[in-house]
């Protein structure tokens, strides 16, 4: 989907689009998330009742994921989370889909914890970024999770796997099983697809056994969206500056008053990184957003150049995501720096609490 069709769906879906036949479209697109959502329902019930397999491994699992579209910051949990047990001596492997990555559907070995072995445009920008990022961590990539966690298994001996953005795959049974919502719209417009912004249905969150609130702020009430449910509440803070094409990072805050500076970005929510930056006191000259898993092919670095020029920037800044997929032009984006994003806790206690009985070998059930 491209920017301008991405930006018209959410527009229609959020009501924002009152022209007779938008309606008349958004209430077919309705129509059809009902029949969608009962489906997933169904199917979520197949799962718990055995009709559908679900497979146990050999060793803990830990899923991470969210019900809606777009980002509610799964790498950055997934990060903390596999540095979490990096630091106790565990040898952690991160299963991913490799998202529009070109082996997407293969299953393949991103890292095998010392080795980078593929590129990000094999991998995908995700599981990329957390080999790259973290040193000892185990990374294969697989549409079909279980497939790729037994590859994992016979290939490099993991004491444990994270899945990421696995939610929704119920074909591998997990023994933590992690959902992120964000705080500022737990679920979104409330409407599954095509009609809204969610995978499933909100009465899906009750899977959960630990709910993740993101993008909460110091101060402000958090919703109980899932009833009953432990949960914890987070932040994302923009850290430090890593030059593109590498070197010694720096601290945010060494951006000189005086620069004119340029952000741009192709994740699902360019707009929360911009406005990130803003609140850190970064001073933005202008903006480029791009739509989500941008590959960053000639046409796009031709646009970031002709926006620099056009105004003039002497600074450009990107997430982490966005830059392993520019190394290779490192050398046109000059004075380029990707912004680190690290997760914060308000209250980490039941997070804590969870992965202590995970490493104690506590809750080994059969849950899907």
């Amino acid at each position: 989907m491209n920017a301008s069709r991405e930006q018209y769906y959410k527009d229609l879906v959020s009501g924002k689009r009152e022209r007779l036949r938008d309606r008349l479209l958004w209430v077919i697109l309705r129509l059809a998330a009902v029949l969608y959502a009962q489906v997933l329902r169904a199917r979520a019930s197949a799962y718990r009742l055995g009709l559908l397999p679900s497979y146990r491994l050999p060793v803990p699992v830990i899923s991470v994921g969210n019900i809606t579209l777009g980002g509610t910051g799964k790498t950055p949990m997934v990060a903390w989370l596999a540095e979490y047990f990096i630091r106790r001596g565990k040898r952690v492997a991160v299963i991913s889909r490799g998202y529009r990555g070109s082996a997407e559907g293969s299953v393949l070995i991103v890292s095998d914890g010392t080795t980078i072995r593929v590129s990000p445009e094999e991998s995908g920008d995700e599981p990329y970024l957390l080999a790259k990022k973290l040193p000892g961590l185990m990374v294969v990539i697989g549409a079909d999770r279980r497939a790729a966690a037994q590859t994992a298994m016979r290939e490099l001996q993991p004491d444990l796997f994270i899945l990421d953005d696995a939610f929704q795959h119920l074909r591998v049974k997990r023994d933590l099983n992690i959902l992120l919502l964000d705080a500022t719209r737990p679920f979104s417009n409330g409407a599954t697809l095509p009609a809204g912004f969610l995978r499933e249905a909100p009465s899906a969150a009750g899977r959960a056994d630990l709910v993740v609130y993101t993008r909460t702020r110091e101060g402000e009430a958090t919703p109980d969206a899932v009833p009953g449910k432990p949960y914890c509440r987070t932040k994302h803070k923009l850290a430090a500056l890593l030059p593109l094409g590498g070197g010694e990072a720096k601290p945010l805050n060494s951006i000189p008053s005086t620069a004119r500076v340029l952000a741009f970005s192709g994740i699902a929510d360019p707009s929360s990184f911009f406005d990130g930056l803003e609140a850190e006191g970064v001073g933005l000259i202008t903006t480029l957003a791009f739509s989500d898993h941008t590959p960053y092919g000639e046409e796009e670095i031709a646009a970031i150049l002709r926006l620099r020029e056009a105004s003039r920037s002497t600074v450009m800044l990107t997430t982490e995501k966005d830059a392993v997929k520019l190394l290779g032009v490192a050398d046109r984006l000059v004075n380029c720096y990707a912004v680190s994003l690290e997760l914060q806790f308000f209250d980490a206690a039941p997070m804590e609490t969870a992965l202590e009985k995970l490493m104690a070998g506590e809750k080994r059930g059969g849950a899907a």
